[in-house]
């Protein structure tokens, strides 16, 4: 049911506290592509939509208008398709897809109690996501045809699993986990196997990690504020090798939570969350903070590669 937003703005981000948890959109990009638009939901007049901009926040476009929550946007290789978590219908929240202009919305998955975060492999023809079966309190990391078909379950280990992205090459899969105690970064061969653990300090992990365009480093998200929210955290982007060395903040004192790395490897694109407003930064260093297109509550974003494979640049329809 929608409901004016004529409450404070700190009593709607109390609202949506529990959709929080489904801001994500990690997202895994390529060499040689450039930046496309952002996707990400907005919550308008109580409604959560998936909408796009570019990245200097002009040609906002409006995708989804069901009256269900839709986010947790992530874009294609070829940038032609979105797959995002929807609970259009009245049902549970379940993986969509649909054009990047908003057209030919199919469902992915049925059945899970809730199912979110997806990522496209690189050939478009896998998705990972995090889903929960009915009755489940804790979350595993599935991979589903994008048709639909053939879903197979990656992850068994004890507590919740969660955050998938597919490197640039399409042979590992980063995903976060609570297994051992605290939430933190772990990498795993696509098809599930040689689970490793990459994180070991005392800061949980949260949305999203996500690859660099050239599969060398990897953007996380660490909770530097020490805030007792079960529901979620946030604080400062970190950076690290793909295997795990060099670990390192970008950004100090921060209240963001999500990653998403610009296709042409400069920027990352995340949420402040106190604002609920998408912002880019310097990927270098996390300088030159940018807000894209303020306005309504945001969630974390998705970046549009464009100029790879099939899908190049499709005019009006892609930019």
């Amino acid at each position: 049911m929608k409901r004016a937003l004529a409450i404070s703005a700190v009593a709607a981000v109390s609202v949506l506290a529990a959709l929080a948890a489904l801001n994500g959109s990690a997202r895994a990009t390529y060499p040689g592509a450039t930046n496309g638009r952002l996707a990400f939901g907005i919550n308008i007049n109580g409604n959560t939509d998936v909408y796009t901009a570019l990245p200097d926040g002009q040609g906002l476009r409006r995708l989804t208008t069901d009256p269900g929550f839709d986010a947790c946007a992530a874009y294609s290789a070829d940038g032609r398709r979105i797959a995002y978590c929807s609970g259009q219908g009245g049902g549970t929240i379940q993986i969509w897809t649909m054009k990047q202009n908003g057209t030919d919305k199919q469902q992915v998955t049925h059945g899970f109690g809730q199912a979110i975060f997806p990522d496209f492999s690189p050939d478009g023809n896998t998705i990972a996501f995090a889903a929960k079966v009915v009755g489940s309190s804790t979350r595993n990391i599935y991979v589903i045809g994008s048709d639909g078909t053939g879903v197979t379950q990656l992850t068994n280990a004890a507590g919740d699993n969660s955050y998938p992205a597919f490197s640039p090459d399409g042979s590992k899969i980063i995903f976060t986990s609570n297994r051992t105690g605290t939430r933190q970064v772990w990498l795993m061969n696509a098809n599930g196997s040689d689970q490793t653990q990459l994180t070991f300090d005392a800061q949980p992990k949260d949305q999203v990690p996500d690859w660099s365009p050239d599969g060398s480093k990897i953007a996380y998200l660490a909770d530097t504020h020490g805030i007792p929210d079960v529901t979620r955290s946030w604080g400062d982007i970190w950076v690290m090798n793909a295997n795990g060395t060099n670990q390192h903040p970008i950004t100090s004192g921060a209240t963001f939570y999500g990653t998403a790395w610009s296709p042409d490897g400069t920027r990352i694109a995340t949420l402040d969350l106190p604002t609920r407003t998408v912002y880019t930064l310097n990927a270098a260093d996390g300088s030159d903070a940018l807000a894209v297109h303020p306005g309504g509550l945001q969630f974390v974003p998705g970046w549009q590669p464009r100029g790879t494979g099939d899908g190049g640049d499709q005019g009006e329809d892609q930019g």
